[in-house]
């Protein structure tokens, strides 16, 4: 088996299907450099992000970062993950939503559990200790849980304290997450006793500041993935305790939201990554920076030779400026030319890839969406219209920034709406 997570370049095809991985994670190397195959994009809104974590505060902050699918999000947080500064100032963790609870059925609540286990367990699995006195309190508080929530009784651990309450968010969290019956169960318990909650997550947060001199950061991804109206209900609906926890926190969000009336609840702390510009909303001559960046993303990953010089170009204009779509059109080619017993990438594979998109696409756009989509295209403007956004999350249409914000149709649906 190969071990693509030797982030290396890859001088053979099967190599480099691996390295095209389209959820391929780019985290840190163990002394803290960026990760080999990461690309530090121009005019990156990280910058923003890092400069606003690393700003003087009275209260840790919370910030509500965004981006179309595909864009980069998880990336750019891993890359934050391991920066020298925020590593100085901030004790991190990152993780995924999806691993403490279940996205299509997300609740403010789960949220809440989530970020308090997480800094409990991963403090403990780094090493770190916390006072008895917490302990003991948080057993306090665990006995009152199961005692309302009988369906993680069973999850309880005899012997030292810390273990058990380990034990309990973890047996609570996967109850979560896996038994909506459960799950009723232990949201109505935290409904009735909210403050506790986070009254825990300030406790634990507050000790880890006490023992490292550094502020808690919890950076939680996939918190995007969940519909508009569960992306509504927790952050413009709870948005007022979603803040509370006394740590510094960066919530995805999805990008639903900033095209929703309900985006002023975030807007003061809202950061948006947008897609690599390939060109400008003026012309179609291509931009050379944003072509530059989409050509290192490749040759990180795969030797030039194993690419036609305009199948490469190619490639790049119909990725849109996405990371992912990039990714997945090389992947898509690579495939082709294997089966074909090529040497090289060719023209003809990556018009291949674009086809089998727009095939996709195909089969879900109606008449209507084609319209808007030639109309879009015409005048590459962004305006509110309600078949706006679920274009955008289908990434039929791709927003950019030149200063302004614009938008312009995904590249491989030129030919669908001329044809």
């Amino acid at each position: 088996m190969i071990d693509y997570l030797d982030y290396e370049q890859a001088q053979d095809f099967n190599r480099a299907w691996l390295n095209f991985e389209l959820d391929l994670p780019l985290r840190p190397t163990s002394d803290g450099q960026a990760n080999p195959f990461y690309v530090n994009r121009l005019g990156n809104p990280l910058a923003e992000l890092r400069d606003a974590l690393l700003a003087p505060f009275y209260k840790p902050p919370k910030f509500f970062f965004s981006g179309h699918r595909g864009c980069g999000k998880s990336t750019e947080l891993l890359h934050l993950l391991g920066d020298p500064e925020i590593q100085k100032k901030y004790w991190p963790i990152n993780f995924s939503i999806r691993q403490d609870a279940d996205i299509i059925d997300l609740d403010f609540r789960d949220v809440l559990l989530a970020i308090g286990g997480r800094l409990f367990r991963e403090y403990r699995q780094a090493g770190g200790e916390l006072p008895d006195q917490l302990l003991r309190e948080l057993d306090s508080w665990k006995g009152k849980v199961e005692q309302e929530v009988e369906t993680i009784v069973d999850g309880r651990m005899s012997g030292e304290i810390g273990a058990g309450i380990d034990a309990f968010f973890a047996n609570a969290g996967l109850r979560m997450k896996l038994e909506p019956a459960t799950r009723v169960e232990i949201r109505q318990t935290f409904e009735k006793d909210i403050t506790g909650l986070i009254a825990v997550i300030n406790a634990i947060a507050s000790a880890i500041y006490a023992k490292e001199r550094r502020f808690p950061l919890v950076l939680i991804d996939d918190m995007d993935k969940p519909e508009l109206e569960k992306a509504r209900a927790i952050f413009h609906d709870r948005r007022e305790i979603m803040t509370q926890p006394n740590c510094a926190i960066v919530y995805t969000v999805s990008s639903a939201l900033f095209y929703s009336k309900e985006f002023d609840a975030i807007r003061d702390q809202a950061i948006f990554l947008s897609n690599i510009n390939l060109y400008s909303q003026s012309n179609e001559d291509i931009s050379q920076a944003g072509y530059d960046t989409l050509r290192e993303f490749i040759d990180l990953r795969m030797a030039p030779s194993l690419i036609d010089d305009e199948a490469l170009d190619l490639a790049i204009q119909y990725s849109g400026g996405v990371f992912r779509e990039m990714a997945r059109i090389m992947r898509t080619s690579i495939g082709r030319a294997r089966r074909r017993n090529a040497p090289q990438i060719e023209i003809e594979d990556i018009e291949w890839s674009a086809t089998e998109i727009r095939n996709e696409y195909r089969r879900i756009l109606d008449k209507e969406d084609i319209k808007l989509l030639r109309t879009i295209h015409k005048t590459k403007r962004l305006e509110y219209v309600d078949r706006l956004r679920p274009l955008l999350q289908l990434l039929a249409i791709l927003e950019y920034r030149d200063g302004e914000n614009w938008c312009d149709i995904h590249p491989v649906l030129r030919k669908l709406i001329n044809g």
